[in-house]
């Protein structure tokens, strides 16, 4: 199966926030289930623009009531997975900003796997996806 990394609290938002988009300055045909990987890397910074980004969402109080915050957030591994419906360059959602985004629909978590991701859609190999189902 194929995942795509996205930064933190972006993949957070996405399972959980209602982050419809996920804003790319590339495209993609790439349609179906896709598996959300969490990537490692986060400053402070991303951490707090996101959320200011995110305000009036919703998502932040969900966040708080979740005990979430910048060191106990999951990065570095598998956390869930989305389908991509469309790629587009124009929508009316609040969470496009982007040259592109990937319209995303239904989004479900799963236990956190760590796996090292890579840029762009990558594969994980089935090994990794048996982990998933235990």
């Amino acid at each position: 199966m194929i995942a795509l990394s996205i930064r933190q609290p972006w993949a957070w938002l996405i399972l959980h926030g209602g982050k419809d988009i996920e804003n790319r300055t590339w495209p993609t045909k790439v349609r179906g289930r896709v598996l959300v990987h969490a990537g490692k890397g986060m400053t402070r910074n991303e951490w707090g623009d996101a959320w200011e980004f995110a305000y009036g969402s919703g998502a932040g109080r969900k966040a708080i009531g979740a005990g979430l915050t910048f060191d106990n957030i999951q990065r570095g591994g598998i956390v869930g997975s989305v389908e991509i419906v469309d790629c587009v360059s124009r929508s009316i959602s609040n969470w496009f900003v982007g040259d592109y985004g990937f319209v995303l629909r239904d989004p479900q978590v799963l236990p956190f796997t760590p796996f090292k991701g890579a840029l762009g859609f990558f594969d994980v190999p089935r090994e990794a996806l048996l982990t998933l189902a235990d």
